[in-house]
């Protein structure tokens, strides 16, 4: 299939360009922003050739290409008639508060990546040149090597203004001009001034902060926020005849003003004190972070939630010169589940699995995980224990060892130079011992757990059921495969049926023991007398609900039969709030089983039999 056909058949897939707010692409993504998700047709497009995945996380519906996303990109543009800059002001769905900020810091950061990317890797070259003193400090090689490095740093308010400005949806190029603002010769020079002669800088009496603003992150965020504000004030109050040259008149002057005088020093008071805790955090525990980010990154890059952290990474680099937090649990990480893959390439006998596993790992370990993720680490549970184990062993080691990372980019064998600076190799040898190590440590665990499917298949006569689960709810049964959570359908948390409930009273599916009730009440936690343990997941994303709807019948320790009402849930209610209310039934300890299997039947009432466990 040629980049325009798939560019057609995903946007066919997506609802249309009708439905298409926003597109954007990453490394490996193409990012959708879309009017009513439900219209895309996952399923389709899972099963599309030229898409590894899809996923919806940070508020976007993404779409895994692979490392010609944007070849994709480019032909789906067109064909959606959508241009790079483009913003639809149309009706936003229904997200978490969490969502909406993971959604804007992503859509800030993302598109800046290759700009910080090319400007990290042409320092690490030149540190590189000066440590075998091919050049030194004083050539002019150096410096002219150096503001082209620099500039993609220097100059980051400004390209960060232009993402902002998308995000708040404001004008691009007034945000651009407010970073420019930032970075002009002349305030440059006053602030220089001052720290030489203690002369202060005005404006009509409006004192201005004497603060540098060169590589800063959350200044001219913040001011690109407050200008979305003044730039639709300016546009009520201005005279249609004049609109042309009013509205950027107030919009820039204004937003300058309060910038220079209070945001500006704000964001940069925030970007310093971050800067100071994980300063104090490499002395005190430098280890914790990286080992954290180690252990849980696959569920972070699934969730979206990664871009928090790439965001405290820059911040880290500008304010410090170097991150020792997220960029090496990340490397540690990445590489894992390169290792892991690889590892299920070695030992299956599936020609299309180990042709899959055997890119996807090469992939990983270079740095870009999204076809190992969905591909193979997602789908199996030996590989995420690999991944994390090994992401988190490493994680603590880089950690402890003090690795630097000066540059960024995506964390992997291809980046790897990121970790060369302040003229030393020490850090580089520290990076690369770490991925040596969660490569091959990866590999290992994730080679001795894995079995192939052929390998546990069970013949009809070794079947012997053991134990089995009731319906908790009346309602359609679904396969864990087609719930729209992918921590649910690739069967992370274990394997049993999705029920989608038609009935408000929730019932033990066991006879047991309630072990935990959420305090958000959307989850309940079982176990058998035979040790079974269960998980009855009310909904999807309604931990957001905080408890609303839900009324628990039973408390933790509280015995309970088959059929005993544990949970009253108002359905209608959850589903008219915008959540699905689709409720998996999993078995959590699969894994203590030869076999976990749902029913084929389409529909349960209260009480049917729906999962048989095989010990």
């Amino acid at each position: 299939m040629s980049y325009q056909d798939l560019a057609k058949e995903i946007l066919s897939q997506v609802g249309g360009k009708e439905n298409i707010q926003q597109l954007t692409h990453c490394a490996t993504r193409l990012r959708f922003v879309l009017n009513h998700n439900a219209k895309a047709n996952t399923d389709a497009l899972k099963k599309t050739k030229g898409v590894v995945g899809v996923a919806e996380a940070g508020g976007q519906y993404q779409v895994i290409i692979g490392s010609d996303v944007q070849s994709v990109y480019r032909p789906l543009m067109e064909l959606a008639g959508l241009k790079e800059d483009a913003n639809s002001h149309a009706e936003e769905p229904h997200k978490s508060p969490l969502q909406k900020v993971l959604a804007i810091i992503s859509g800030i950061f993302t598109p800046i990546l290759p700009i910080i990317t090319a400007a990290g890797m042409i320092k690490a070259v030149l540190s590189i040149l000066v440590v075998f003193k091919i050049v030194t400090t004083k050539d002019q090689n150096y410096q002219v090597l150096n503001f082209i490095g620099d500039a993609g740093f220097y100059f980051l308010p400004v390209f960060l203004g232009g993402t902002a400005a998308k995000q708040f949806k404001t004008n691009t190029y007034l945000g651009m001009l407010m970073g420019a603002t930032l970075l002009h010769p002349t305030f440059t020079a006053m602030v220089a001034n001052f720290k030489e002669t203690g002369a202060g800088i005005e404006l009509f009496g409006i004192p201005f902060s004497p603060v540098g603003y060169s590589s800063t992150v959350i200044p001219v965020i913040l001011g690109v926020w407050f200008m979305s504000y003044v730039e639709r004030f300016a546009d009520k109050i201005s005279p249609k005849a004049i609109k042309f040259f009013s509205v950027p008149l107030i919009t820039a002057l204004i937003t300058s003003i309060v910038m220079f005088s209070a945001l500006g020093p704000i964001g940069s008071i925030i970007g310093q004190y971050l800067g100071d805790f994980f300063k104090w955090l490499e002395t005190f525990g430098p280890w914790v972070v990286p080992t954290v980010v180690g252990i849980f990154s696959p569920f972070l890059v699934m969730t979206g939630t990664h871009y928090g952290l790439v965001s405290i990474g820059i911040n880290n680099r500008m304010t410090l010169g170097y991150d020792t937090v997220v960029q090496p649990g990340m490397l540690a990480s990445n590489v894992a589940q390169g290792g892991a893959a690889l590892a299920i390439a070695f030992k299956t006998k599936d020609t299309d699995k180990k042709a899959l596993a055997t890119s996807a790992g090469i992939t990983a370990v270079c740095g870009i995980t999204e076809p190992a993720l969905y591909g193979v680490t997602l789908q199996n549970r030996a590989a995420m224990i690999g991944t994390m184990v090994a992401g988190g062993i490493v994680g603590f080691f880089l950690g402890i060892m003090n690795a630097r990372n000066f540059t960024g980019g995506s964390p992997g064998l291809l980046t790897i130079m990121a970790y060369v600076g302040e003229n030393t190799f020490y850090y580089l040898y520290v990076a690369i011992a770490g991925l040596v190590m969660s490569v091959v440590l990866s590999f290992i665990i994730t080679y001795f757990l894995y079995k192939d499917d052929e390998a546990i298949e069970l013949t009809p006569e070794e079947v012997v059921p053991t134990e089995a689960l009731a319906a908790p709810v009346a309602g359609k049964v679904v396969p864990l495969s087609k719930v729209e959570d992918a921590i649910f359908s690739s069967e992370m948390l274990g394997k049993g049926i999705a029920i989608l409930p038609e009935e408000n009273i929730v019932k033990s599916p066991v006879r047991g023991e309630i072990v935990t009730i959420f305090d958000t009440q959307h989850a309940i936690g079982l176990k058998t007398d035979d040790d079974v343990e269960v998980l009855i997941h009310i909904g999807i994303d309604t931990v957001n609900l905080k408890g609303q709807y839900f009324n628990a019948l039973a408390k933790v320790g509280d015995r309970v039969e088959v059929g005993t009402p544990i949970m009253e849930v108002d359905f209608a209610a959850v589903k008219e709030a915008g959540y699905d209310i689709i409720t998996p039934v999993i078995v959590t300890n699969t894994a203590a089983f030869k076999n976990v299997l749902g029913t084929d039947q389409e529909h349960a009432t209260s009480g049917d039999l729906v999962v048989t466990i095989e010990r």
